[in-house]
C-alpha cells in the first residue's frame, strides 16, 4: 500500500475533514503536526513551497501532493475505496 503523509494541525476543520475521510477508508498515514505559526512550517514549506495544512502526500498523485481538503477528499474516495 501506498505510503500517505499527512501535514496538518489537530484544531484545524479542514485537517479535520481530511482525518475523517482517511479514517472512515481505514488507510493508514504519518501524520505530522505543523506549528501553530506559518512561519514555523519550515520543512512543509522546503516540501511544497507554502505553510497551510492540510497537506496530503501519496506517491499516487501526480507532483506527490495535494493542498486542499476538498481535493485531498475527492481524491482519497477515487483512488483508495
Amino acid at each position: 500500500m501506498a505510503k500517505l503523509e499527512l501535514y496538518d494541525r489537530r484544531d484545524c476543520p479542514y485537517s479535520r475533514k481530511v482525518r475523517n475521510k482517511l479514517d472512515e477508508l481505514g488507510l493508514t498515514y504519518d501524520e505530522i503536526v505543523v506549528p501553530d505559526k506559518h512561519t514555523d512550517r519550515e520543512e512543509l514549506y522546503e516540501r511544497t513551497k507554502q505553510r497551510g495544512v492540510p497537506v496530503l502526500f501519496d506517491p499516487r498523485l501526480d507532483g506527490g501532493w495535494l493542498a486542499d481538503s476538498e481535493d485531498i477528499v475527492i481524491h482519497l474516495e477515487r483512488h483508495h475505496e
